[in-house]
């Protein structure tokens, strides 16, 4: 019974692995080949454009390392990041600092290390980036309000149009680069019209700088391009259309330098978890659904099924065949809030029980990287890469 508008294919190197070696459970394994593939699909979308890969998704080393090989940008957010890319054979001057809450002393560490671009959206930071990245480049970071997305940004970051102007005017007073301007539609964005309105904002305040005597030139993007769960996310093209017209539409004069920041675009098709049934049970004998507990949870790699935001692939590796049912899915841990979906209709095989395997697809994103670090004496998610059907090694 298909019960999914899409069903994704995983690189089969994946499951080759998974069927050679059989690693113990929970563990993403991710095919370093599909992510290099799937950025290089993107440069190739956005030809005028700079992609940096948001390292956050999946910074696994050996992708990190594919990627660093291969000429990428990286959207860091720390100073472990940073080292993370260093390490990995990655230039400081192709690292951008995106996170706009950052201390002092995380600056001047990105500094010493080549770091030439920063994001801010406060005074106070911008004060901090004039004193220990003196001469930096620097991007004002906007609030705006885009269209739902799976996983919003809210109001944490950003700032108003007003408050930009007078950041990139102080940036300037301050001996810094006043670059251009960032923004976020939101992860997991399905409508490739949702950046036309931002554009627009930021358009304004190109404008609003300009009369102060400030010509900005760079306009990032941010991330946001969606990757297909269950049901089919627009093309990597639909994006590129959409996000090309809004430039044009908002910059008719001259188009400002983009900067596309892609994460889960990059690696999530890359990864698949195993995962092993730990218990099926029915809360009562009359109920349709049976409760079906695996060995991986919202604390140890499902963080985004937080209220059922993403909802992954999920195929079992031990099918028997016959009749399936409807489920609901949880983690392991001895915490209510372990429940993956309730809400979401899944269907596994009547047959499925203790011991059983299920793949849990499309899982290269947020998943290792979110993982707690030992709630419940449960580890972080173990990972495997491989490149070319073969391990790089446990990252």
């Amino acid at each position: 019974m298909n019960h999914r508008d899409r069903t994704p294919t995983p690189p089969p190197a994946l499951r080759r692995f998974l069927g050679e070696h059989d690693p113990p459970t929970p563990c993403l394994v991710v095919d370093v080949d599909t992510a290099v593939a799937r950025y290089r699909a993107l440069t190739a979308a956005f030809p005028q454009a700079r992609i940096q890969y948001a390292v956050k998704a999946n910074p696994a080393p050996a992708v990190v390392r594919a990627l660093a090989d291969s000429g990428a940008w990286f959207d860091v957010a720390s100073p472990a990041e940073i080292d993370l890319c260093l390490a990995a054979g990655a230039d400081g001057e192709k690292l951008s600092y995106g996170n706009t809450i950052k201390k002092p002393a995380d600056i001047a560490h990105a500094h010493a290390a080549g770091v030439a671009e920063y994001a801010c959206e406060a005074a106070g930071d911008l004060q901090a980036i004039a004193a220990h990245a003196p001469g930096a480049q620097v991007s004002v970071r906007l609030l705006v309000d885009p269209p739902d997305s799976a996983t919003p940004f809210g109001r944490k970051f950003g700032c108003s149009p007003a408050v930009a102007t007078e950041l990139v005017a102080e940036a300037a007073a301050a001996g810094l680069d006043p670059v251009g301007v960032s923004l976020h539609v939101g992860s997991q964005q399905c409508d490739p019209g949702a950046w036309d309105g931002a554009v627009a904002t930021a358009a304004s305040v190109f404008t609003a700088a300009a009369e102060r005597g400030v010509h900005l030139r760079r306009l990032n993007v941010g991330g946001g391009l969606a990757t297909s769960y269950r049901e089919t996310a627009p093309a990597t093209a639909d994006y590129a259309t959409g996000i090309t017209a809004a430039l044009r539409a908002h910059f008719p004069s001259a188009e400002p330098e983009l900067v596309v920041e892609p994460g889960r675009a990059v690696v999530a098709d890359a990864g698949l978890i195993r995962a092993e049934v730990v218990l099926v049970s029915r809360k009562s004998p009359g109920d349709d659904h049976r409760w079906v507990y695996l060995d991986v949870g919202r604390y140890n790699g499902l963080a985004e099924t937080e209220n059922e935001a993403i909802a992954y692939p999920v195929e079992p590796v031990d099918d028997r065949g016959g009749p399936d049912g409807p489920v609901i899915l949880a983690g392991p841990t001895c915490d209510g809030d372990d429940v993956l979906y309730q809400r979401t209709p899944y269907r596994l095989p009547e047959s499925l029980r203790a011991g059983d395997r299920v793949d849990i697809l499309a899982a290269g994103a947020y998943t290792a990287s979110y993982s707690s670090v030992a709630f419940n004496g449960i580890p972080p998610l173990r990972t495997y890469c491989i490149r070319e059907g073969r391990p790089t090694g446990a990252d």
